[in-house]
């Protein structure tokens, strides 16, 4: 027998590789059979203990479903540590698996960073037991430059759990904010304009003038209706769970107080520090948000080192034009970009560093500084960063505009805008244009049940006005969340299935509840031809309804009575729980 391993993209020719999502040959055994996979040590903390955590995952290869009556117990036997939190199995139906975090904490005498080899083992009543060996790093040691260590990173729990945040796009770029509708991001305008074939480039000088250079922008970007408060309740409203901030976009205008670089909104345009605005209104109004930060590695057109291949200039004329506020002459990455990171974490502790695309960089040294900084402060901090740094190392991959087809079991996090097709603000485009809040919640739902997180992102005018259909979205989104949360926070996905069909979508509660999210208005009944995990005894409501629902299971499929009440308490998407007798 012989696979020929297909090639998966033009950008791989010559390559051939196969992506596998899932290969399951069930059952493995008649009666209890439960198997151990992928057992290793993680830099994370549990709660509430602050126990150093352990990852496993949990198969159940048998015929029979594992309850809580079972006592189903998965713990971790290393010299020089204890377990001081065993990870419980409540419920896992035949052919299911599931992750567990299992507490350990070093004893007196050993080092954090020390390697100890060890078994992972689960034990239960009527279960054989089965376990699973190898090398742990107990607590964790500083972490060096190196690519090697910083793998040991991953995303916090926090950030996994939070499932929905809000990106926000304000710089200079918002002061011209105009893109054809759906074409091109608005953002991109300084870039947009060097190209004659590029709509920007006749708007703008037709506009402004040919004259009028992109940095003549930034004494109009004033940001004086800003209201830092306003914007962190409407994203806590929203029930966003973290928010993200472009600190310095691709045109090199930094909103804080850099000091390496006059190109800023406190030396220049709002004589602000609009990132420090906002995480202190963050932190002190809605403390319950997570902050972030978005930062452009490159800049198109710094002298120094321009992405786009030259210094600024006359798009019309090509004459030099200066690039405000900066004096050339540094070195790009060790005088200026990396400093200008390290102020960021030094001087605003962001929980995510959002890098963009790459590029020239010293981010091994950075990026350990910043996990460093975080772990070692008096009460430590779990931060994260994304896959755009310009290294191989990555907590979390990052789809823009688009999602994964199926489940990911890597950490990822999809963003777009509530723009057809923009992040930063454009003012061509009608609010008719604008994402409906059926299809914020539709993308969230589908997102979250593939293992992502969702980065709804809004752009601010110039003035730091949110626009009304942007704050009408969120709250709209926000509304919904209030009622169906529990099926999207702190939920993991299904290990058998993301979706079925196009209108059904899956999220699981662990050891709590089954979540089945119907994207479409339900019928009298509605069929789900999947083996849910529903056993007599559990209880099936519908969210923003609660009374009991009959139910039954028919040739393999669940079919739930929905009364005409329940149908009518739903909007946007309605989610049908199974509440586990545990």
């Amino acid at each position: 027998m012989a696979i020929t391993l297909p090639v998966t993209s033009p950008a791989e020719a010559g390559k051939a590789s196969l992506h596998v999502f899932a290969l399951t040959l069930q059952p493995a055994a008649q009666g209890r059979a439960l198997l151990l996979r992928s057992a290793h040590s993680t830099p994370s903390l549990l709660e509430p203990s602050g126990a150093q955590s352990v990852e496993a995952t949990v198969v159940n290869a048998g015929t029979v479903a594992v309850l809580a009556a079972d006592g189903v117990s998965v713990a971790v036997d290393v010299p020089g540590a204890r377990t001081v939190q065993p990870a419980r199995i409540r419920r896992l139906d035949p052919g299911e698996q599931a992750r567990v975090r299992i507490g350990i904490r070093n004893r007196t005498g050993t080092a954090p960073g020390t390697r100890r080899d060890g078994t992972v083992t689960v034990t239960g009543r009527g279960t054989e037991a089965a376990d699973l060996s190898g090398t742990f790093t107990l607590g964790t040691a500083d972490y060096a430059p190196t690519e090697d260590s910083l793998s040991a990173h991953q995303a916090p729990y926090w950030f996994q759990g939070a499932k929905f945040g809000v990106f926000i796009h304000w710089g200079v770029y918002s002061v011209p904010a105009w893109s054809p509708v759906g074409a091109q991001y608005a953002e991109w305008y300084w870039d947009s304009m060097q190209d004659p074939s590029n709509a920007v480039y006749a708007y703008h000088r037709d506009t402004y003038g040919a004259d009028f250079a992109y940095d003549d922008f930034i004494p109009r970007f004033t940001a004086e209706r800003f209201d830092p408060r306003a914007w962190v309740e409407l994203f806590r409203d929203a029930g966003a769970q973290y928010h993200v901030l472009t600190s310095k976009h691709h045109e090199g205008f930094a909103l804080w107080d850099t000091q390496v670089s006059d190109r800023n909104a406190v030396r220049m345009g709002p004589k602000r520090d609009l990132v420090r605005e906002l995480f202190e209104a963050s932190r002190r109004y809605a403390p319950e948000l997570h902050r972030g930060l978005y930062f452009s590695m490159p800049e198109w057109f710094n002298p120094d080192n321009p992405w786009m291949g030259h210094a600024p200039r006359n798009p019309y004329t090509l004459a030099p034009v200066p690039y405000t506020g900066y004096t050339a002459g540094k070195d790009y990455v060790h005088d200026y970009q990396a400093p200008q990171m390290l102020e960021l974490i030094h001087g605003y502790d962001p929980e995510i560093i959002w890098c963009d695309i790459g590029g020239a960089n010293d981010s091994l040294h950075v990026l350990a500084e910043y996990f460093n900084h975080a772990k070692n402060r008096a009460r430590p901090t779990d931060v994260t960063v994304n896959d755009r740094s310009g290294i191989a190392f990555h907590d979390f991959t990052t789809p823009e505009y688009t999602t994964y087809a199926n489940t990911v079991v890597a950490k990822w996090e999809a963003s777009r805008g509530l723009d057809p097709h923009s992040y930063g603000y454009n003012r061509a485009t009608p609010d008719d244009a604008y994402m409906t809040a059926e299809e914020v919640v539709h993308s969230l739902v589908d997102i979250v049940s593939k293992n992502g997180n969702f980065l709804l992102d809004i752009g601010p005018r110039a003035d730091g006005t949110i626009p009304e259909i942007m704050q009408t979205r969120l709250r709209e989104t926000g509304q919904w969340l209030k009622v169906n949360g529990e099926a999207i926070y702190d939920t993991t996905y299904w290990s058998r299935m993301a979706q079925l069909g196009e209108d059904l979508r899956f999220t699981v509660r662990p050891d709590e509840a089954f979540y089945i999210h119907s994207l479409t208005r339900p019928g009298p009944k509605l069929i789900v031809d999947a083996p849910v995990p529903v056993r007599p005894g559990d209880k099936v409501t519908m969210l923003g309804h609660d009374r009991p629902l009959t139910w039954t299971v028919s040739g393999g499929s669940l079919v739930v009575d929905v009364p005409r009440a329940a149908r009518d308490a739903g909007r946007y998407a309605w989610v049908f729980k199974v509440h586990w007798q545990v």
